[in-house]
């Protein structure tokens, strides 16, 4: 049986076992423990089982993940998340839409300690929903805000989105996260101009809200200043070179737990809630990388990925339109499969292609979370979706996903823009000092 034939029934397998709902990182690991067993014999397959996981457990640079979750809990916890919705509420809640831009900014400042688009949808929906249902906003809207702006937590650094993908592809993480940072503050930008043009069109959807006094802007925007500082600390350093990202993700830990101290909220209960919410997310994410460390080489050395790459470069299709294919392949894969699944399942294969056709790993790497963030509320999966409908169970699940469908073409929007623009991801990583 030659390789290729092994490597396409391990992939149909890996597909029925995460049909049958088994965890992603698990199917993984059984699919290429089996491949490895079909192609060589047993004992190479328990080799790979045995010393796989064990190395991975070594691995120095996904210690940023607990560190960055750790961080994004500690804010969450001590009420920053609170600060920085009531500092954007407080600049821009009384423009026509305000309160949905306003959840839209906040979503994008939590989403710069967090790294998680759930962690992001679940904080400020429980913060802005109750605001946006108290002044009469749309129930499409209000909730639309909150689950697109949700999805901003994988793509603003620190991503837990972008370390998965330097992980499996050995592209830098400090140059990822920087990359992110520009397409972050656009899609910040186009969220807030769709939320413009949907309440200029149809003012019934968003009744003014109140103009908040400078004297109160001020000390929102003070109380919030502490956190923005650190993010600027932690993105800043790994821009002039101060700090690897390893070492910027502890100096912002150990910033956000001495802010948490300072403002009175540290105490037993507080950090044995953060400590355990952090070990339960990194458990899922190590599980995941695990799986793709085992499945992925094992699919490369069936040359399965070479085999294709080699079947489409002999279309003679220009690189643009092999590209555009890929994108709406994973625009499709979106709408059944969760992002972090098809990041791992897709790269062993696509990655190679990338690179022969001379695209920029990091541009890349950074159109491929902007497209996974498409798939966090594609319908029928969208998982922030049913985050958003958890907090707000009054709301129809239709309502939601007809409240998101402005929100996702923007980001259709901001992968064009990508496509067309590379510099928009690439300036900030080719100028910072160091890798």
């Amino acid at each position: 049986m030659s390789g290729s034939l092994i490597g396409v029934m391990a992939l149909l397998g890996l597909f029925a076992l995460i049909f049958l709902r088994v965890p992603i990182g698990i199917a993984l690991a059984v699919a290429g423990a089996g491949g490895y067993w079909a192609m060589n014999d047993l004992d190479r397959a328990l080799t790979i089982l045995g010393s796989i996981p064990y190395a991975t457990a070594y691995n120095y640079q996904l210690s940023i993940i607990a560190l960055f979750v750790l961080m994004g809990n500690l804010a969450m916890v001590s009420g920053m998340s609170r600060d920085l919705y009531a500092m954007a509420r407080s600049l821009v809640g009384h423009w026509p839409g305000g309160l949905a831009s306003a959840t839209i900014v906040g979503c994008a400042g939590f989403a710069a300690v967090s790294g998680s688009s759930l962690a992001s949808a679940v904080t400020m929906g429980r913060v802005s929903l109750p605001e946006m249902k108290r002044y009469g906003y749309s129930a499409r809207l209000a909730t639309g805000s909150v689950a697109a702006g949700g999805t901003l937590g994988i793509l603003i650094p620190p991503s837990t989105g972008f370390i998965i993908y330097a992980v499996l592809t050995e592209v830098s993480i400090g140059k990822l996260f920087l990359s992110g940072v520009i397409p972050g503050i656009l899609l910040t930008l186009l969220f807030v101009v769709t939320i413009a043009v949907m309440t200029s069109r149809n003012p019934e959807l968003a009744p003014p809200a109140t103009r908040e006094r400078w004297p109160a802007r001020l000390i929102s925007l003070l109380r919030s200043a502490p956190l923005i500082v650190i993010v600027f600390i932690v993105l800043g350093g790994i821009y002039v070179g101060w700090f690897t990202p390893v070492e910027a993700a502890s100096i912002g830990a150990i910033l956000t737990l001495f802010l948490t101290i300072v403002r009175g909220k540290f105490t037993v209960a507080v950090m044995t809630k953060c400590v355990l919410e952090t070990i339960k997310t990194f458990a899922f994410v190590y599980l995941i990388v695990i799986g793709a460390f085992i499945f992925n080489p094992f699919l490369a050395d069936t040359r399965l990925p070479g085999n294709l790459a080699e079947f489409i470069g002999g279309l003679k299709l220009a690189p643009i339109y092999i590209l555009l294919l890929i994108v709406l392949v994973y625009i499709i894969l979106g709408t059944f499969l969760e992002g972090f699944s098809m990041l791992v399942l897709t790269i062993p294969i696509v990655f190679p292609m990338i690179k022969d056709l001379g695209y920029d790993p990091v541009w890349f790497g950074t159109l491929l979370v902007v497209v996974l963030e498409m798939s966090l509320i594609s319908p029928p999966l969208g998982l922030n979706v049913f985050v958003v409908k958890g907090i707000a169970p009054e709301v129809p699940m239709s309502e939601i996903f007809y409240g998101i469908l402005p929100f996702w073409l923007a980001m259709m929007v901001c992968a064009a823009l990508l496509i067309l623009f590379p510099d928009l991801a690439l300036f900030l990583p080719t100028t910072m000092k160091g890798g």
